[in-house]
């Protein structure tokens, strides 16, 4: 069998501009990167009032063994072509971190990809790079301001704002700078994020237009004055010079499936650090091109999904026709106590053990979200036939709506059931609600996500984190929606707790602002806004021949 990136290079990509045509995309509105990418200026439907079918792709809680859900986003989007529709798909553009770490490229996997896959799991359009420096121009600016007079009263000690990288380099979590001497700075503990845990990106993503991505990035808070008040990008001076560097990179990315099915690549905050979903310009500019769009969200339903729905659907007004949950044999063994090594042996027992895991996520976007929703069984070559007719009957017996999908051996051919059974989704009504209300306090709206969502008790503060909520309550900013930063690998915030735990409580040990995208940011257990690289990370096997040709990626 091929490696992904030898599938990737061994099919011929049509001209980008032919991509943009079979949207209706005028060329005036396609500024090409090269032969192949793209990006798209969204005025080109500034008249459009049509809006598509929006169909969400996410998964049961991740593990090593692999879900594939942009597989199975560009496999259903290709499967939904076959059948004659117009479809769109909306991504998230990878981070250089995860494709050099351990979880390698996002562009999915086998026959269902997106290319130029090197291009978009590497630098693409220069997006990330963009959001990188005006994150470093606003920590720039901001500690220039404190070394020039600060005539803010910022407090150096309380200074929130971090600098950036794109790459998992846990050396830079925790750093003091500004120890250079008098013409060196004000010396002060500071540290790094991954850009893509960066507001900037956040605010990126969700922000609908260049008037919305300045007034957005004013908002941001940096620190805090010596009496205890926030102060902003605004008070620096600053959104205008990071609007300038972010101009380009608000435009949505345009790129293709491996069965030219037309694909927008477009910003990718993290969904355990961050919102983890691409952008709102982008999903909307596909609505307006496409008669359904297919779009994915982050790790598992409870990060990704809870977030897309309850942040990313509630600030753009969108509203999912239908939800298709991921799953595979491997990882639902997993789920039931198998060992990572031994998945490709068949194993009924465990399997069955595992399904909880399964059901709850279903629960979830039917009982809490109350969206249409189908399981996609995404087979794997070692899955056995009565491993495959366990959960089909299993899901079936219970009620659960479940397709067999064969995408990555099969591209668009694998996933055409599929792709049937979400067309007949899309024509039901639904009555979309979402987990919590605003107007409730900072802890009852955590209580909600998990009690409802990650099947807990309830949630606990540290009492760093009471004095946050209370701080921020004080300030008027607990009407924000939250963004929980918890491990993907649990319902829990204890990453060894698999299948559907229940009766813990999960501990928020720190909330955190983030006003310019517009919620809060309550961190939980081990999770870092800096990963760290693995023993053995998948950039050693990356690498380049003399013509340019790129081996490694996966």
């Amino acid at each position: 069998m091929k490696t992904d990136i030898e599938i990737a290079q061994s099919v011929e990509m049509k001209p980008i501009a032919e991509i943009a045509a079979s949207l209706g995309i005028d060329e005036k509105y396609v500024e090409s990167y090269g032969k192949y990418k793209a990006k798209i200026d969204p005025a080109c439907v500034a008249d459009c009032k049509k809006e598509g079918k929006l169909i969400l792709v996410t998964a049961i809680t991740p593990t090593p063994a692999g879900e594939g859900k942009t597989t199975t986003t560009c496999g259903l989007a290709d499967g939904l072509k076959r059948i004659g529709k117009k479809v769109v798909v909306a991504l998230r553009e990878p981070s250089l971190g995860p494709v050099f770490g351990k979880k390698g490229g996002a562009a999915g996997g086998g026959y269902a990809q997106v290319v130029p896959m090197e291009d978009i799991n590497l630098h693409f359009t220069g997006d990330i790079h963009a959001i990188g420096a005006a994150n470093n121009l606003l920590a720039a600016m901001l500690d220039n301001h404190i070394y020039q007079g600060n005539a803010l009263g910022i407090d150096p000690e309380k200074v929130t704002w971090k600098r950036c990288v794109d790459m998992n380099d846990r050396q830079l979590r925790f750093i003091r700078d500004g120890i250079g001497g008098k013409t060196g700075g004000v010396p002060r503990d500071d540290g790094f994020d991954i850009t893509v845990a960066s507001e900037v990106m956040a605010v990126l993503c969700l922000a609908t237009s260049l008037t919305d991505l300045k007034e957005r990035l004013s908002r941001i808070v940096v620190g805090y004055t010596y009496d205890g008040k926030p102060v902003t990008c605004g008070d620096l001076k600053a959104a205008g010079a990071m609007t300038a560097l972010l101009k380009d990179a608000l435009k949505p990315n345009l790129v293709q499936t491996l069965e030219h099915t037309p694909a927008f690549i477009h910003g990718g905050p993290f969904a355990n650090i961050a919102h983890g979903c691409n952008s709102v310009s982008a999903t909307k500019l596909a609505l307006k091109l496409g008669d359904y769009v297919v779009t994915e969200a982050g790790f598992g339903a409870d990060l990704g999904a809870e977030k897309f729905l309850d942040i990313k659907c509630r600030y753009a007004g969108l509203k999912p026709s239908a939800v298709v949950i991921v799953a595979t044999i491997r990882a639902l063994k997993m789920h039931g106590g198998a060992d990572k090594n031994d998945l490709a042996q068949e194993d009924l027992e465990r399997l069955e053990k595992g399904l909880p895991n399964l059901l709850r996520h279903v629960k979830n976007i039917t009982t809490v979200y109350k969206l249409p929703a189908v399981v996609a069984v995404n087979r794997f070559p070692d899955d056995t036939e009565k491993e495959i007719e366990l959960v089909i009957n299993k899901c079936k017996n219970l009620g659960v709506n479940v397709v067999l999908s064969e995408v990555w051996a099969k591209g668009g051919e694998g996933g055409i059931d599929l792709a049937k059974e979400v067309v007949a989704l899309c024509e039901k009504e639904n009555e979309f609600t979402f987990s919590y209300e605003l107007n409730k306090s900072i802890e009852e709206k955590l209580n909600d996500i998990v009690r409802k969502i990650y099947g807990g008790s309830g949630v606990v503060f540290t009492e760093e984190a009471s004095k946050e909520a209370s701080k921020l309550t004080e300030l008027g900013y607990d009407k924000l929606p939250i963004c929980v930063a918890k491990t993907q690998y649990s319902f829990s915030d204890d990453p060894t707790k698999l299948g559907a735990p229940e009766d813990f409580f999960v501990t928020v040990r720190k909330i955190k602002v983030s006003a310019g995208a517009g919620f809060l940011v309550a961190l939980t257990g081990d999770i870092m806004t800096m990963p760290g690289l693995p023993k053995v990370p998948a950039a050693e096997n990356i690498d380049v021949d003399g013509t340019g040709k790129i081996t490694g990626l996966f």
